[in-house]
């Protein structure tokens, strides 16, 4: 997948910076998706989800609890015999977000790339790649990371897993979207940002991986079944 997300990100940079054919057909679908029967209001709902006063305390939230549960249900000693650390995740959540304005806003600057109509010309330098699909990828994707790595116990811990990374899936595609039909970005733009989050989601997973010890459960381990007492030897018998 990293290397599938860079591929690709280089493929649709190539074409951006170029002028290439995949930008006409880029800013044509762009403009039709503006002027198309999405209604406005729905759209920049989705849209404002990629604002980082949405995205961020959404996280926040989501890695605090993640840090409790690891932390309520640690090893002392995991696998292989080191500690566990529970705090890993959460603190490598905040830093994968924090990245995003360090990959996104020299990126901007150094395309250049002009805005849709109304959109150019503004106090922003380029549009490519989107900030807002970034960051609403990232927060969102790692937010739903952490809760599959809390492993529901039981049957339902697949259907957990899917039905977290469906509604992850959903909702970036409604920011997606959103920003497409508001006009603030090229479909491309958010593409490209994709991209980008999947190296950092990709990045974070092998952080955890590595060295969070993830063989260790969130969930606590069940009481340890004490051991059966010992009968006791029987008594002499008189004569």
């Amino acid at each position: 997948m990293l290397v599938l997300a860079v591929l690709l990100f280089a493929v649709i940079s190539r074409q951006v910076a170029g002028h290439g054919p995949l930008r006409t057909v880029d800013e044509r679908a762009g403009r039709a998706v503006a002027h198309s029967a999405i209604p406005p209001g729905l759209a920049e709902f989705f849209a404002d989800l990629g604002n980082t006063a949405v995205a961020l305390p959404v996280l926040l939230v989501v890695a605090g609890w993640a840090g409790w549960a690891a932390r309520r249900g640690r090893r002392r000693v995991a696998e292989g015999g080191g500690p566990v650390r529970w705090w890993l995740p959460s603190v490598a959540a905040a830093s994968a977000l924090a990245a995003v304005p360090a990959l996104v806003v020299p990126l901007k600057l150094w395309f250049a790339r002009p805005g849709p109509p109304g959109m150019d010309g503004g106090a922003q330098d380029g549009f490519f790649p989107s900030g807002h699909a970034a960051t609403a990828a990232v927060a969102y994707g790692v937010a739903a990371l952490l809760l599959i790595r809390a492993r529901v116990p039981g049957r339902a811990r697949r259907r957990t897993a899917f039905a977290v990374a469906a509604g992850g899936v959903l909702v970036n595609v409604g920011v997606g979207i959103g920003l497409v039909r508001r006009g603030y970005h090229w479909p491309l733009d958010v593409l490209g940002s994709w991209c980008l989050a999947g190296v950092l989601l990709v990045a974070w997973w092998a952080v955890c991986e590595r060295w969070a010890r993830a063989g260790a459960p969130l969930t606590p381990p069940p009481p340890a079944t004490p051991p059966p007492h010992a009968a006791p030897a029987p008594g002499r018998t008189g004569r």
